[in-house]
């Protein structure tokens, strides 16, 4: 009796995702071109071997090979968890001209001037156009080595003749191996680049930082294994109109991931920002309808930030719904929760709402800040000067607590206000700051009606 053929089975080369046909897309990471036939097993088994080192008690093994180095840029030190790590790898990934090779050609230099080696490839630009930015952020330095390279195979003959404690590669999509089939940047390629990088920094004890491409919805081009490669894992963000820049942390194997660090990206450079409360601020002289200042926790730090609102007659049937800096969804339901449940009335109107500086928030304590503010410009009426209003805002109406009330209203304070509109019952644990006055609300009506009614 003749034995059927086994079916061919087709697996993603990224997640794993497996099917019994080809597809050009894979139906669980949602990849292109990542879809291909698996290999069968031809029974072959690996033998062991004798390794080439020991294998040792945990006690005795040298933690201070690991121990983080500092930068020089104390906001990069705050994301990496101290600094660089000899033998760790850090991808820097970022949307174009936002920043990440001038941070990464600074820290070089910064590395170069103490008497370390460091290695600098570029695969996107000349050697010329690196030193010309070298000399207009003020990053030359004699032990600082510039290469222009895109063949893996030359790359890694400079790490070994250079021996460097720090090496950039800028950027690893742009690097390409003769091994491997296919252009520079697909899929095969990214993972064949990163993982002989990787392998030859952890083998030398050589500190890595590797630039990536992002793609058009902010994710990491290449394969999902290359962030799994590497020990951390940093995002760039920042409005293109906006010189503030926010490096947090994604995944960080040697310290945590809820730090970010503040950059100004100027002409002259990129500067870390270690007080940057007043970039989200507008100065004015009195008060203004449509306008709430919160503070909202980017990490461990907190930041004071103002919202603005607009709120005006619809022109058109449907009522326009624009942001700036805020997520679209969480407006539509602070609106909702407003007209339902406290006779704010904006279902029929346009609104419009936005930060002030550039940043981006999303965490859920800015709510009540967002709704104070629309009520104002509904109302047109101002809130009081020197007030802040800090708490998530529930689909019943009710004003929730959050965290770190104490470290905020610290923070409120220090900058210069004297009120706060916090939810009701965050305060049982310490007092606040010297100062300011504390306004403990349990509904979004009362907040609305007290914040706009104090002072009047």
């Amino acid at each position: 009796m003749a034995t059927k053929s086994k079916t061919p089975t087709y697996r993603c080369t990224e997640c794993g995702w497996s099917t019994i046909k080809w597809v050009g897309r894979c139906g669980e990471c949602q990849a292109w071109g990542t879809v291909a036939e698996a290999g069968q097993s031809t029974g072959v088994r690996t033998a062991a071997a004798a390794p080439g080192r020991p294998a040792v008690p945990i006690a005795e093994v040298d933690a201070t090979l690991a121990r983080a180095g500092s930068t020089g840029v104390g906001e990069f030190d705050r994301v990496l968890g101290g600094g660089l790590v000899p033998g760790g790898v850090v991808l820097m990934a970022g949307e174009p001209g936002i920043g990440k090779s001038t941070l990464a050609l600074d820290v070089a230099a910064r590395a170069a001037r103490e008497g370390r080696r460091v290695l600098y490839v570029s695969g996107e630009e000349s050697a010329a156009q690196v030193r010309l930015r070298a000399q207009r952020i003020g990053a030359l330095a004699d032990s600082l080595y510039l290469a222009a390279e895109t063949d893996l195979a030359a790359v890694l003959g400079h790490l070994e003749r250079t021996a460097p404690a720090l090496v950039v590669v800028d950027s690893v999509q742009t690097v390409a191996s003769a091994e491997v089939e296919g252009a520079a940047g697909n899929v095969g390629q990214v993972r064949e680049v990163a993982s002989a990088l990787i392998q030859a920094a952890k083998a030398a004890n050589i500190a890595a930082i590797l630039i990536g491409h992002v793609t058009k919805d902010g994710a990491i081009a290449g394969p999902r294994v290359l962030e799994h490669l590497v020990d951390v894992v940093v995002q760039f963000e920042g409005e293109r109109h906006s010189r503030l820049r926010l490096v947090r942390a994604v995944k960080n194997r040697f310290g945590p991931t809820d730090e970010v660090g503040c950059f100004d990206l100027g002409d002259s450079g990129i500067v870390g920002l270690p007080d940057p409360s007043g970039l989200f601020l507008t100065s004015r002289d009195r008060p203004v309808p449509g306008t709430c200042v919160t503070v909202t926790l980017e990490g461990r730090r907190p930041l004071v930030t103002e919202v603005q609102a607009l709120v005006t007659d619809s022109a058109g049937g449907s009522p326009r719904r624009t942001t700036s800096g805020l997520d679209s969804s969480r407006l539509a339901m602070v609106l909702a929760v407003l007209t339902r449940r406290a006779e704010v009335k904006v279902g029929s109107q346009d609104c419009y709402a936005s930060t002030v500086g550039g940043v981006r928030l999303g965490e859920p304590s800015a709510d009540l800040a967002l709704a104070l503010a629309v009520a104002g410009a509904h109302r047109n009426a101002p809130l009081p000067q020197g007030l802040v209003a800090i708490g998530e805002v529930g689909l019943a109406g009710d004003i929730r607590p959050v965290t770190g009330l104490p470290r905020r209203l610290t923070e409120a304070a220090r900058i210069g206000f004297t009120r706060a509109v916090v939810p009701s019952g965050s305060l049982t644990e310490g007092r606040p700051p010297a100062g300011v006055r504390v306004l403990e609300v349990s509904t979004l009506r009362d907040a609305v009606d007290a914040a706009l009614g104090w002072g009047a």
